[in-house]
Parts: structure tokens; C-alpha cells; sequence
């Protein structure tokens, strides 16, 4: 199955070069099926520089901010595209095997029976979970309303304003994709067995101090989405979202909020 990688990436192409670009290579993905998106031209000529060109296809100059850059991503490439979405320090992919994790030597067939798995499921939304702690995790994998991380997802490509985040979701616009996608075609579809390795909110990149952000995301999403998103706090103050585990049809949701 034909599909591309695409890695926003923001100030961070050394990690990008030591991390996510030699996992995927490793895992078996070709160079000319990786497209690098970066914020500006004057970025885009150090990553040239760093980066070593025998591991990806192409750097765009994209939008900075990574909802708008998510956009700019999905306008880039024609509808029905296969796109993976990746982050830039992604260090290995994991999956369950009884208690322990494995390592996943063979991406490309992850991602070729994930977007099997979509178009069996009538969905166009993918992912695995946002965690690497085997206790939590769990076999096979669930179309109901799950939480899919931005770290690495996978989406046939459709342009569709209804299906992008808005401004004020920003550093919490996955949970905002995961639940317009989910309103939108009754469905995502989460490996719930499989995980990855990476920082989370690492210097740099997009993982800058977020309370701010992080509050203003949580009242939008909370006001938004009433009977979807939970408010959660971290044990520093850091305030953060939970997603309900509605399971019903859009319209179902839609005539409760009405």
C-alpha cells in the first residue's frame, strides 16, 4: 500500500536525525516516502544542513505552531492520501507481548495493516496509545473513543475544515483531532497493544511550558465537548483532559448538546 511519512518538526533537527529518521529506517520505511515540514526557510536551510540526506525525500517550509502546521499538512498533500504523522524523537515503537513490550522491527507492515484495518473499519483516523507501560496496555484494538495521540497517528486524508482543530485547542489539538474525526465518522480505530518511546513536552520543538496554552485548551475543549472531555489536573497544578469514552453516533452527542 502506497502511503508517505509526514514529521512537523520545529527546532530540533538534530533529534530528529538521531531519533525518528533512523527508527523509520530501521523499521523498514523508504527515504522517498518521508516529506520533513518546518516553520520557516531559514530553518529549513539548517536542516539540510544536519540531516542526512540519504534518510528522507523532501523538507517543505510549512506554518509555524503545530496546529497550523497539521493543517498546512493535510492541504499539501491531495485528498485520500495515506499520511502517518510522526514526531521528530520518536526512539522505537513497542507492542504487548503478554506482560512484557517487544520492540516492532517491521513498521511498514504496522502501517500497511493499520490502513487495511481503516479502510475494513470505514474509518479514517488511526493511532496507538500515549504511554509505554505494558500493566496499561491491553491486546487488539478498539474503534470506539479513544484518545489517539499526536506523537505518531495515521488518516486518510480528506480537506475538511470540520476536521481540523481550532485555535484555541493548540496544545491539546489531538484531543480535539480525535474527537472530530470520531463525531465525523462514528469511529477511530486505536491499537491498544502497541506504543512508542519518546519525551514528552522535551525542550525545544513543541514541547515548550504549556499551563497557559494547556488551560486555555482545557476550558475550550471542556465547553466545547460537554459530555466528551473531563477536566484533570497533574499533581504540579498543570491543568490537562480526559476524554469521556462516549460511544455513541454523532447524532446522539449532537442532540444532547442542543
Amino acid at each position: 500500500m502506497d502511503y508517505i511519512i509526514a514529521i512537523p518538526s520545529y527546532n530540533r533537527a538534530k533529534e530528529l536525525n538521531d531519533k525518528t529518521l533512523i527508527t523509520l529506517k530501521d523499521g523498514g520505511i523508504k527515504p522517498e516516502q518521508i516529506f520533513i515540514f518546518v516553520a520557516s526557510a531559514s530553518e529549513e536551510l539548517v536542516y539540510k544542513y544536519i540531516l542526512n540526506k540519504e534518510n528522507y525525500n523532501k523538507i517543505i517550509v510549512g506554518e509555524l505552531g503545530i496546529r497550523n502546521q497539521r493543517i498546512f499538512i493535510s492541504k499539501y498533500f491531495p485528498e485520500n492520501t495515506y499520511i502517518v504523522s510522526c514526531d521528530d524523537d520518536i526512539e522505537l515503537f513497542q507492542k504487548l507481548n503478554e506482560t512484557n513490550l517487544d520492540k516492532i522491527e517491521d513498521l511498514n507492515k504496522l502501517f500497511n495493516n493499520t490502513f487495511e484495518l481503516l479502510k475494513k473499519e470505514n474509518l479514517y483516523l488511526a493511532g496507538f496509545v500515549g504511554h509505554n507501560n505494558a500493566f496499561w496496555l491491553e491486546s487488539g484494538y478498539s474503534t470506539n473513543l479513544k484518545f489517539i495521540i499526536g506523537v505518531c497517528h495515521m488518516y486518510i486524508n480528506r480537506h475538511d475544515p470540520d476536521l481540523y482543530p481550532s485555535e484555541e485547542s493548540e496544545s491539546k489539538e489531538d484531543y480535539e483531532q480525535s474527537i472530530k474525526f470520531y463525531l465525523k465518522d462514528n469511529g477511530i480505530l486505536r491499537h491498544n497493544d502497541v506504543c512508542f518511546k519518546t519525551k514528552y513536552n522535551a525542550p525545544g520543538g513543541l514541547g515548550v511550558d504549556r499551563f497557559e496554552m494547556n488551560k486555555t485548551a482545557q476550558e475550550y475543549l471542556c465547553n466545547k465537548y460537554p459530555f466528551i472531555c473531563i477536566k484533570k489536573f497533574r499533581k504540579d497544578g498543570t491543568p490537562e483532559v480526559r476524554l469521556s469514552g462516549f460511544n455513541g453516533p454523532m447524532t446522539k452527542y449532537l442532540n444532547n448538546t442542543t
